[in-house]
């Protein structure tokens, strides 16, 4: 059995990537079972990878929680949720195969009793399921826990082995710290406990398919790659707008905020597969080379005060429905902490050298969209008057990646029965349309990568490092300037934002 933790069929060439890889034996242990993150995400995507025939028949699942439960309390526990949310439908024959190899450990993360007797239960599942000294550990908890339970995890041996055919890897969800220091601190604790090649951080939004074939858009057309550059692109803007609000979540947000909770490491990895070179391979050592490249190259543009905006929504109206304001939801009228933020970045490169990316996010905003739109110069010449091309913007490809899945062109076209006049016209292309298959959840694909041990959506610590070194100047700036503007529920933001667009020339997209 490979130590990477993967099978395939033996009369298969291992290295064809079209093939399905099925995870080899292994458990996946997960603190902050009872968490809305398992119970949403983790949950259903364990069971709709063994209801894809992608785990092996000696998978394992251990929960540890402070609940009074023994393991079939627990088992049904994650039966309620994969009912209610399973993507590939609920099968009580499959179920039933799943739920044989579910565990439960009851205890506190300072309870040593409890850790040996999660040692213990690893070990007995590794003699009667099989799962061969692989042991996966999820920290779904909040970073402040983080040097509790990994050095429980050291105490008892948990962490290593001295079998070389065995792995251990730890996963970690965002944030990876608030700002470079704490990064810093964070991937110096991990890495105490877990060698780099062993860590696994969780950014789900390059799970999601239309992100990987941002890959496939570029390598595999000929079509695209010769106008990815400044010669042709005028601009890049990168958006994930949402439009609902915090909610009963005012409390945990309140000292995050919008730039850190997406733009450190959601939208600058996005623009980090954007404005990559072509890898020598997809390897993962190869995909992650060229995004640090990318990100080592990425300033801010100067000065930060006008090149960047910040705001935290009001009352308004979100459709045909009004919507209470940030203080409504119980924040603290002295809070700083913006729900909308938006930068404007240089890639110093010679393929982008001159081209500005834009990054916003917020909540609040006038709907629920992710995208990536490169937005191209003007041709040169036009041999049009006024009249003509009246209606005629700039060429731009749109790539969509939640919630209509797919890619838009959107180029000028002579109007039908007319002299000569041109406007613009789109040309989609939809993931729903073009496949029967539903794309898996994000959470899916990661998840298989850890049992796989595949790296290449995973960032590595340099990667979360270069992130916050982008992020740090502004978080500054802002820290010393008060208040962020209010913009009103159901709007793009805040006019600083628009007035930052103004200022070279451009324009916000409204998606």
């Amino acid at each position: 059995m490979p130590a990477s933790g993967g099978w395939t069929n033996p009369l298969r060439d291992p290295a064809d990537r079209r093939l399905p890889h099925i995870a080899g034996p292994s458990a996946l242990v997960i603190f902050g079972i009872t968490g809305d993150l398992s119970r949403r995400k983790l949950m259903p995507a364990i069971y709709d990878l063994a209801n894809r025939g992608l785990l092996p028949p000696s998978f394992a699942l251990v929960g540890f929680a402070r609940r009074e439960w023994d393991h079939q309390d627990f088992a049904e526990f994650v039966k309620k949720d994969v009912e209610e949310r399973s993507r590939t439908g609920f099968r009580e024959e499959q179920w039933a195969k799943l739920a044989e190899g579910i565990r439960f450990v009851e205890g506190a993360f300072e309870d040593d009793v409890a850790f040996d007797q999660l040692r213990e239960t690893l070990a007995q599942l590794d003699r009667e399921r099989g799962t061969d000294g692989n042991h996966a550990f999820y920290l779904a908890i909040p970073p402040k826990a983080f040097p509790t339970v990994l050095s429980q995890l050291r105490r008892t041996g948990m962490a290593t082995s001295e079998d070389p055919d065995t792995w251990q890897r730890v996963v970690i969800e965002k944030p990876f710290g608030h700002d470079l220091e704490s990064a810093r601190e964070l991937n110096t604790l991990v890495n105490s406990v877990f060698p780099e090649e062993s860590v696994f951080r969780i950014d789900h939004y390059l799970g999601k398919e239309t992100v990987q074939n941002i890959l496939a858009l570029r390598f595999a057309n000929q079509l695209f790659e010769p106008l990815w550059n400044s010669h042709y692109i005028d601009h890049v803007q990168i958006t994930m707008a949402e439009d609902i609000g915090l909610g009963g979540r005012a409390g945990y947000y309140d000292g995050i905020g919008a730039a850190r909770d997406v733009i450190q490491n959601h939208l600058l990895q996005l623009l980090a597969l954007i404005a990559m070179e072509e890898p020598v391979s997809f390897s993962p050592r190869e995909l992650q080379a060229e995004k640090i490249k990318v990100l080592s190259s990425t300033r801010n543009i100067a000065p930060i005060s006008e090149n960047s905006a910040r705001g935290q929504y009001g009352p308004g109206w979100q459709g045909s429905e009004q919507v209470p304001g940030l203080l409504e939801e119980g924040f603290s009228p002295d809070s700083t902490t913006e729900t909308y933020a938006a930068i404007a970045v240089e890639v110093d490169t010679r393929r982008w050298a001159g081209v500005p990316f834009f990054l916003r996010t917020g909540k609040r905003l006038g709907k629920r969209v992710t995208e990536i739109a490169l937005v191209f110069k003007r041709a040169p010449h036009l041999p049009f008057d006024d009249s003509m091309t009246a209606e005629l913007g700039q060429n731009a490809m749109v790539i969509r990646i939640q919630p209509d899945e797919g890619v838009n062109l959107r180029f000028g076209s002579k109007v039908p029965s007319t002299s000569m006049e041109v406007r613009d016209v789109n040309m989609d292309f939809s993931y729903g349309e073009a496949f029967t298959v539903s794309s898996p959840e994000a959470y899916e694909r990661l998840l298989l990568d850890v049992l796989l041990g595949e790296p290449s959506l995973f960032p590595v610590n340099e990667e979360v490092e270069l992130s916050w070194s982008i992020l740090d100047p502004v978080l500054d700036e802002w820290a010393a300037s008060g208040r962020p503007e209010t913009y009103e529920a159901g709007t793009w933001g805040p006019e600083s934002a628009d007035e930052m667009m103004e200022r070279t020339g451009r324009a916000w997209r409204r998606p």
